[in-house]
């Protein structure tokens, strides 16, 4: 949920935005009445029309305001952060049958995952919301400006949620007014090339409406702003490789200079560092108000969490030796016992390892290991790779895993500047040590990792570089999926069989079959991304089925 500027608003928000709904592709017209107003009445106040906003920005509600536990949308952690689950970063403790298993494994299609048609619902929910909201909020009585700045946020959000429909289902309808039931049972699709171009007009031309982030009150955080807006006005660029306007885009964010790489990594998921200056963007939680689950889903079982979210070791073998150069089991410096020992510093920022004290339980997952509860097996609640997620779990936690108040990052400044250095590489300027010095090596230079310096210019090896840096800094934020996408490197990178952690001598090892790995690697899964069907998500058959028209 996105925090608006009063705590009041989320306890009456429910009632009210039940009957806002106005249109959902997936079900019907929802003309359920206002609660507590009647339209005609309603927008009489500038804090009535904040309320309003609210809802466009909160999305789904959960019953009687219980913390989140699945997707809500694409801003949710269960809906941003596990997407990595379906990458060679993680895998769903779930199993090869879980959803996003099915995203990367040659088992989707339009019928059997589930999470497409609620990716798809909740889009659509939040796109009525805001179509609704910009019909009726210039009756309130209100300075011009700040109707402008309200609606200009209302656009924004339904430009983020088309630019997340157009990256992963391609063609979709573009709904930009309420709708009838007849007329919402009856669209056809836009094709993406037009999504697109609405997405890059609509940021391109909404932000002059927002505030930059330094001109925010403290009781205004998590609002849109030029910088957020900009952010996915840049993201959109750089899938569409239109690099040069992406360079442009990025280099206006770095020049508002509101924004910096916070020295304390670890700080900025953990929830004890929500305001830092490197966040732009984020999803606000608060316990008992509007929690979320992700501590229930991502703790390891010593600790009573359900261990869902289990980090494969092809992410582990990701990160650099301390002195910069990349892992290889053979390399002097690697220690099988404790494999963040003379790392990049961010491995022991996100990943749990075998062995590792865990707010003062010890997380113990080696297979040989007796009376563990993390052990690692194929059938208990516990890891299936014998690794854990670190980043997003506060060690020091004591309350209720399942409702937790820390906030999940959806921008970084980190991005920022690693897209604006990836944007001026794949536009063919030249790259030089000042670039690597204002972009890289500002995210690897911070104090808590302070790994060494890029000094790498050749475009093809800095490309390498530059990936693998992306690929670390971002770990598990729900990034790497999108960023596999449109690299077009899904079907080569996301193929064959996928390992988790290294046991040497173990006895309890699984293996592929017949097949013995070199490295003593648990043996996790296969993934088999198609080439010629998994980049572009399927329509959910629920939805063809209402909609003919929707149908390829």
């Amino acid at each position: 949920m996105i925090h608006i500027a009063n705590l009041t608003f989320k306890r009456i928000l429910p009632g009210l935005m039940a009957g806002m709904m106005l249109f959902s592709c997936a079900d019907e017209l929802d003309l359920q009445p206002l609660d507590s107003f009647s339209n005609e009445t309603f927008w009489t106040s500038e804090s009535n029309a904040l309320l309003a906003l609210t809802g466009v920005y909160r999305g789904n509600i959960q019953q009687n305001n219980n913390p989140e536990f699945r997707v809500n949308d694409w801003w949710s952690y269960y809906g941003l952060l596990f997407l990595d689950m379906a990458t060679d970063n993680a895998y769903d403790r779930r199993g090869d049958n879980a959803p996003f298993s099915r995203l990367s494994n040659g088992q989707m299609n339009s019928n059997n995952v589930n999470l497409l048609a609620q990716y798809w619902e909740r889009s659509y929910q939040k796109i009525a919301r805001s179509n609704y909201f910009l019909e009726n909020v210039d009756k309130t009585p209100a300075a011009a400006e700040v109707i402008e700045r309200m609606k200009a946020e209302a656009r924004f959000m339904r430009a983020v949620q088309y630019f997340y429909m157009s990256q992963y289902y391609g063609s979709v309808p573009l709904v930009t007014s309420t709708l009838s039931i007849d007329e919402a049972n009856t669209l056809t699709k836009t094709p993406k090339s037009e999504i697109v171009a609405y997405v890059i007009d609509e940021f391109s031309s909404l932000v002059d409406a927002l505030p930059q982030a330094s001109e925010m009150p403290a009781n205004e955080f998590g609002r849109a702003t030029k910088q957020v807006a900009l952010a996915f006005l840049a993201r959109m660029q750089l899938a569409e490789q239109q690099f040069s306007d992406a360079a442009a885009t990025y280099e206006r964010i770095i020049n508002f200079g509101d924004h910096s790489i916070d020295p304390d990594y670890e700080s900025l998921f953990n929830g004890t560092n929500e305001t830092s200056p490197e966040i732009i963007f984020s999803t606000i939680y608060l316990s008992d108000l509007a929690g979320n689950g992700l501590l229930q889903h991502g703790f390891p079982a010593v600790r009573g969490g359900w261990h869902i979210f289990n980090p494969l070791g092809s992410l582990v073998e990701s990160y650099e030796f301390i002195d910069g150069t990349p892992f290889s089991y053979e390399n002097p410096l690697y220690n099988p016992e404790d494999v963040r020992e003379n790392r990049d510093p961010r491995l022991g920022y996100t990943v749990l390892v075998n062995n590792q004290e865990f707010g003062e339980a010890m997380y113990i997952t080696h297979p040989d290991s007796v009376n563990s509860i993390d052990q690692l097996t194929t059938t208990r609640q516990a890891t299936r790779t014998g690794f854990g997620m670190k980043k997003f779990m506060l060690e020091s936690f004591s309350g209720d895993l399942g409702n937790s108040g820390i906030d999940l990052p959806i921008i970084r400044y980190a991005e920022i500047l690693l897209g604006y250095l990836e944007a001026k590489l794949e536009a063919g300027d030249p790259i030089d040590q000042a670039l690597l010095d204002a972009t890289i090596n500002q995210v690897r230079g911070r104090a808590s990792v302070n790994m060494p310096p890029v000094t790498e210019t050749d475009p093809d090896a800095l490309r390498t570089i530059l990936r693998r840096e992306r690929r670390n800094e971002f770990a598990f934020e729900g990034i790497r999926y999108w960023d596999l996408i449109r690299w077009r490197t899904a079907h080569e990178v996301l193929q064959g069989n996928f390992y988790g952690a290294s046991f040497p001598n173990a006895v309890n090892l699984r293996q592929d079959g017949d097949e013995v790995d070199p490295y003593s690697r648990w043996f996790v899964t296969k993934k088999n991304f198609r080439e010629d069907v998994d980049y572009q998500w399927p329509i959910p058959q629920g939805e063809i089925n209402i909609n003919p028209n929707l149908a390829d």
